[in-house]
């Protein structure tokens, strides 16, 4: 495998680290700059949100230059928004600098995969696209816990400064590493589009904004829950992390295998699972060993869900699965920032720290019944695909839809 899979992969953890570690430092930044920790809970939903608009916007634009320019200039909008967060003299300059290091998330990803599968041989695009992946995941279980330990030893900014650092590092990699890779040619966004015309892509994305913003409803608070009602220290929230980044790869790497083989029972499954241990953290979090337990739990299950939640999208928009790709990925942080904001405001309405894992479960449940829903119609028959499985020149991504140039080789392979 080419050295240049090893920056995209720091650029990749640079990103994880950063999307993730503000949940471990909600209390810090929220004491130094005297807001509620709900208040500081729009850290999460900002990020999230730019991810949003950012993944299709940053995507499209992508289009006009070369790959691996498009590449730097994303990793230099990560370096100056960590920044900035780190120097943030006000609370909403904090919320600005986290919201110019999203812009970078999902088209960074985007097209980082492609340039991966670009620098090997065909029958190695895969492989080289999940090693770049790799960096995502060791943030979860490394960067994200790390992080948080620097920020309670040495005061958050720190921690901003050095994932900042992270980033100085990747846009050198990409620099001297990566090859240039012409701008693709002839690619138009109409037929691209013409896949949010049909309900299957529409419920997989509705699936993936409430499954994972069940996640993160509790997660978000989960420092404040496990220190206030578990009595767990400060400095245990890091192991705690730890935890529930393994339960990550754990539950994602089993949900990718099984996703080929059983993708919508599979869904009902973890949604449903998810759901149940959801409402049962309202009760485990009080004591250590159960709540440590059901962490991990959540973690595992959450993500066992991505893998086919990714793939739906990328099957039922086969033929035009780039953009769709892109915006599935801006409804994962879509799901974060609406159970950012609704955990935060049933803590402010007096309803307890726990309160967060009700709205996650309820979320969770929700999802289960879009799926059970989504089934339904396809047993019906009601699956038609808008979109034409006709190659032509003007669409060269239905040339060939598994291929990575297309995208759709790109993110399943996230999650093998």
């Amino acid at each position: 495998m080419p050295l240049a899979l090893l920056a995209l992969a720091i650029g990749a953890f640079g990103i994880g680290t950063t999307e993730f570690v503000i949940m471990g430092l909600l209390p810090e930044v929220a004491g130094d700059f005297g807001v509620s920790i709900p208040t500081a809970g729009w850290l999460v939903t900002g990020y999230a949100l730019g991810v949003l608009v950012g993944a299709p916007l940053m995507t499209a634009l992508g289009t006009r230059v070369s790959r691996k320019r498009m590449l730097m200039l994303l990793m230099g909008l990560f370096i100056v928004g960590n920044l900035l967060s780190a120097v943030a003299p006000v609370f909403g300059v904090m919320i600005a600098g986290r919201l110019v290091a999203s812009l970078a998330h999902g088209a960074f990803f985007g097209i980082g995969a492609v340039v991966a599968a670009d620098l090997v041989a065909p029958s190695r695009k895969a492989g080289a696209i999940a090693l770049m992946f790799t960096g995502l995941t060791v943030a979860n279980v490394v960067g994200v816990p790390l992080g948080t330990w620097i920020g309670q030893a040495a005061g958050w900014r720190t921690t901003f400064f050095v994932v900042a650092a992270l980033g100085v590092v990747g846009l050198a990699g990409i620099a001297r590493l990566v090859p240039e890779i012409p701008k693709p040619q002839g690619v138009r966004l109409r037929h691209e589009l013409a896949a949010f015309r049909n309900v299957q892509v529409l419920l997989a994305m509705g699936m993936t904004v409430l499954g994972f913003g069940g996640v993160f409803a509790a997660i978000t608070y989960i420092s404040p829950m496990m220190t206030e009602v578990a009595g767990f220290a400060d400095s245990s929230v890091t192991w705690l992390l730890v935890l529930f980044g393994l339960g990550m790869v754990g539950g994602n790497l089993l949900g990718g295998k099984l996703a080929d083989r059983a993708l919508m029972p599979l869904l009902y499954v973890t949604l449903g699972s998810l759901a149940l241990v959801l409402a049962l953290f309202t009760v485990t979090a009080h004591n250590r060993f159960a709540a440590a337990a059901t962490i991990t739990l959540i973690g595992a299950l959450g993500f066992a869900a991505v893998p086919p939640l990714q793939k739906r999208v990328l099957d039922q928009a086969s033929g035009a699965p780039t953009l769709a790709s892109a915006v599935n990925i801006g409804a994962f942080n879509l799901g974060n920032a609406l159970a950012a904001l609704i955990g935060g405001m049933v803590i402010s309405a007096g309803f307890g720290w726990t309160a967060p894992n009700w709205v996650g479960a309820a979320l969770a449940a929700s999802a289960l019944l879009l799926a059970l829903l989504s089934g339904a119609l396809e047993r019906r028959g009601i699956a038609a695909h808008p979109v034409s499985d006709h190659p032509t020149a003007e669409h060269p991504a239905a040339e060939h839809p598994a291929a990575g140039r297309g995208g759709a080789e790109a993110a399943p392979a996230l999650h093998r």
